[in-house]
């Protein structure tokens, strides 16, 4: 709880000097400059009318606001930094309302993007080959991930992606967890529950709990044994450290999220599986690929929003907070798949990846 009330502490104060940072890039503005003759307060007045609209982003929430002030703050940096390159090195001024209006624009064009690939979902498909299978032994597998239920999707919005989930004829669904976040509604929980019931998955359609799933604090109109029932009530099995027959040729195997306090290892996990059938392990972080490599023959997670925000991705990766963050990786035999989520947590942007669900063919080699 210290670590993340000293994050939020820094986001607060980093939101705030770079609010007084855009007040000094407004206030320079030709037109607004030229009020200090009537009052030397009128061209802050008039500046922060200007973030108005940017204020208006905290109606969402406060990591959207953080957000968009940061990358307002870094677009207007690289603008003021290109203005020095071109007064040195071509001997021009490139004024401060053309540097404004660049920054602006460019930042609006961005972050729009970004909001187009948070909120309009792709399908990815990927096809992994095995000699366990025979001739005619075959599996479709649909990944979903990370729906974080209100952000971008509500559960009206959800149940028309699952429609688009049965259009590709699903042998089996898996939700590898944070379908719900701390602050989503009991309603859309249930609508997307039944959303799930509706699905047409032969091998069924299962789940494993994420981070958020069960919630970190107390402030949703619903419990996690309602969202259990729900989920269950639905038809949708949830796998807790157990494995099971998928019939024919294939195992799946439903491991418990790394923040819960017991979960069991990789290795006692698989321990009874037959090596002559194709497993399938789910774990919502791709956090421990040492231990799960040669143990199943495909693993599938979700939780890094595949990078969600740039370069959250690559900073994850560079300190060691995930072993992957996005798409297809093979070691010692086994296929790692991490989705980008058919949502995000909190930030209606991505401006790293997109949101997406993952169609998976399991054939032979």
């Amino acid at each position: 709880m210290g670590f993340w009330f000293a994050l939020l502490v820094f986001a607060l104060l980093l939101t705030l000097a770079g609010v007084f940072y855009l007040l000094t890039r407004f206030r320079r503005l030709s037109f607004i400059a030229r009020l200090k003759e009537k009052n030397p307060a009128l061209p802050w007045l008039a500046a922060a009318l200007c973030l108005l609209p940017v204020a208006a982003f905290a109606l969402i929430n406060l990591a959207t606001l953080f957000i968009v002030v940061i990358h307002l703050v870094v677009f207007f940096a690289l603008a003021d930094l290109l203005g020095l390159v071109i007064r040195r090195a071509a001997k021009r001024e490139w004024s401060a309302d053309l540097r404004t209006y660049t920054a602006l624009l460019l930042c609006i064009v961005y972050l729009g993007v970004g909001w187009y690939q948070a909120h309009s979902v792709s399908v990815t498909g990927y096809t992994v080959r095995s000699e366990k299978l025979q001739t005619g032994e075959k599996m479709r597998v649909v990944l979903i991930a990370d729906s974080h239920l209100g952000i971008t999707l509500d559960g009206a919005a959800f149940a028309r992606e699952m429609e688009r989930v049965r259009e590709t004829e699903p042998d089996a669904v898996v939700i590898v967890g944070d379908f719900v976040d701390d602050d989503s509604k009991k309603e859309d929980m249930l609508a997307a529950c039944r959303a799930l019931g509706a699905l047409e998955a032969p091998r069924g359609v299962w789940f494993v709990y994420g981070n958020h799933d069960n919630g970190y604090y107390e402030y949703r109109d619903f419990s996690s044994a309602e969202l259990r029932a729900a989920l269950t009530e639905n038809g949708v099995r949830i796998l807790e450290d157990e494995a099971v027959s998928l019939g024919g040729a294939f195992d799946l195997v439903g491991r418990r999220d790394r923040s819960m306090r017991e979960r069991a290892s990789a290795e006692t996990l698989t321990a009874g599986l037959d090596r002559g059938r194709f497993s399938i392990l789910l774990d919502h972080q791709p956090n421990d690929y040492e231990n799960e490599a040669g143990r199943a023959d495909l693993v599938l997670s979700g939780h890094t929003h595949g990078g969600h925000i740039f370069p959250a991705g690559q900073i994850g990766e560079l300190f060691g907070a995930n072993d992957q963050t996005y798409g297809l990786e093979e070691r010692e035999g086994t296929t790692f798949i991490v989705t980008s989520g058919i949502s995000g947590w909190a930030i209606p942007f991505k401006t790293g990846t997109r949101s997406e669900f993952a169609v998976i063919d399991v054939v032979p080699a």
